[in-house]
């Protein structure tokens, strides 16, 4: 009576018809009409009633027995989402193995609402154990699935680089396979330089720990290649590594990546996806660099090969040198002309001939013609007393009608010319 007093004292007074005011549904509620919580949480219950049983798988936390229940919390493997459950202890009984912290069960449930405490609880009435096979056979139907996309593909994979500039590393917070691969990739490469990130690799944080570490690596131009790495464990343990979320992520990658989860029997998804498997993070660390002494050994034989070829090179032109200096034509390079010296000699006198010949021939007729010429010249004309009679203008007088007297004309001679003036004109007879 004391705490419904206090209660009373603290709480607005509900007038005893105050339900008839209350909105008929969710929908007509409002901050002036609201629901009571006593009368919302029998709701939640009648709808919550109305769901069938269902099948749930998770993961097994919790775990407490009272008489004949068995109390517990039913984890999702890949997220952080959690159910109460509770079982008869008899079905937990007829499992045939003992129901422990971390084991994967399958119940037959149908949910409850416990309207006081507002808690949303399982109670189940049929629980199996997921067993090894369960687990591989999906394993192998996923991996069939996402084989028939070509996600397993051959043509998807690339070469690692010979000498990545920083190496992406994948690892859990505490474990030995950071050790395995750091140390593994340095003693054989002492430049070796990685871009870490310490994540859980196990649990319901893993998958998403891991694609996020996964997509930021790729991200970084200068990381040229990425190793997940876990040093094995048991196949649940392993589950995040068969995820399809992660498995899928792992393929859109561009960066080649290395799954080195060193798990030999059963082997995970990732490692299936990846461009190359090591068998453990020691193997990794070996393969994502070269080795620096056998690399300097291959560059000594290669040197030691370069300077063979060379020296043999040389020697070989050496001795075409050799060969070409004994040959007559170098060793007496006279020689050679010779043969074209005596042919110039006679083109040289032929030519003389024929140029002599040719001038004779061209200075007998050239006097030829000259006499010619002179024969036919007019100065030979003049030369036997003619005369030729031009007028002031420069015609040639052939008439004595072409002047008067007192012209002046000009009158060419053999040796010279003279001047005259008309003092009369008489024609031919």
């Amino acid at each position: 009576m004391a705490d419904a007093h206090e209660d009373n004292e603290h709480s607005p007074r509900i007038l005893p018809d105050a339900s008839a005011s209350l909105a008929a549904t969710a929908a007509d509620t409002s901050a002036e009409r609201p629901w009571p919580v006593r009368h919302l949480s029998p709701k939640i219950g009648e709808y919550v009633s109305r769901m069938s049983p269902v099948w749930v798988e998770g993961q097994v936390l919790n775990v407490k027995r009272w008489r004949h229940l068995v109390f517990l919390t039913l984890r999702d493997t890949d997220e952080q989402m959690s159910l109460k459950a509770t079982l008869p202890a008899a079905e937990v009984d007829a499992m045939g193995a003992a129901l422990e912290d971390g084991a994967r069960v399958v119940i037959h449930a149908k949910p409850q609402w416990w309207m006081r405490g507002g808690d949303l609880q399982m109670v189940g009435d049929e629980v199996r154990s997921v067993g090894l096979g369960d687990l591989l056979a999906r394993i192998e139907a996923l991996k069939v699935a996402l084989a028939a996309e070509g996600l397993f593909s051959a043509d998807r994979k690339v070469s690692l680089p010979v000498i990545p500039r920083r190496i992406g590393l994948v690892v859990a917070t505490q474990g030995d396979a950071e050790h395995d691969v750091v140390t593994n990739a340095t003693d054989r490469w002492p430049a070796a330089r990685f871009e870490i990130r310490r994540v859980t690799v196990q649990g319901p944080r893993a998958v998403a720990d891991v694609v996020a570490a996964l997509q930021e690596l790729d991200a970084m131009d200068e990381v040229d290649v990425i190793v997940v790495a876990r040093g094995g464990g048991s196949l649940e343990d392993l589950l995040p590594f068969s995820d399809e979320k992660l498995v899928r992520a792992a393929a859109e990658v561009v960066t080649p990546l290395v799954s080195a989860i060193g798990h030999e029997m059963d082997s995970p998804l990732l490692d299936v996806v990846a461009d190359y498997r090591a068998s453990t993070p020691t193997d990794a660390g070996k393969r994502v660099v070269p080795d620096a002494a056998a690399e300097a050994d291959r560059l000594e034989g290669a040197r030691a090969l370069m300077v063979a070829a060379l020296s043999t090179r040389v020697r070989r032109e050496r001795e075409r040198v050799a060969d070409l200096r004994a040959r007559p034509v170098i060793a007496q390079p006279i020689r050679m002309l010779e043969p074209h010296r005596d042919k110039l000699h006679h083109a040289r006198a032929n030519l003389r001939t024929v140029t002599l010949s040719a001038v004779a021939r061209a200075r007998g007729e050239f006097a030829s013609a000259a006499a010619s010429l002179r024969a036919l010249s007019p100065q030979s004309t003049l030369d036997r007393g003619y005369a030729v009679v031009r007028d002031a203008s420069g015609a040639v007088i052939t008439s004595p009608a072409d002047v008067a007297v007192d012209d002046e004309l000009s009158v060419r001679v053999a040796a010279g010319s003279l001047t005259a003036r008309v003092t009369d004109v008489a024609p031919a007879d």
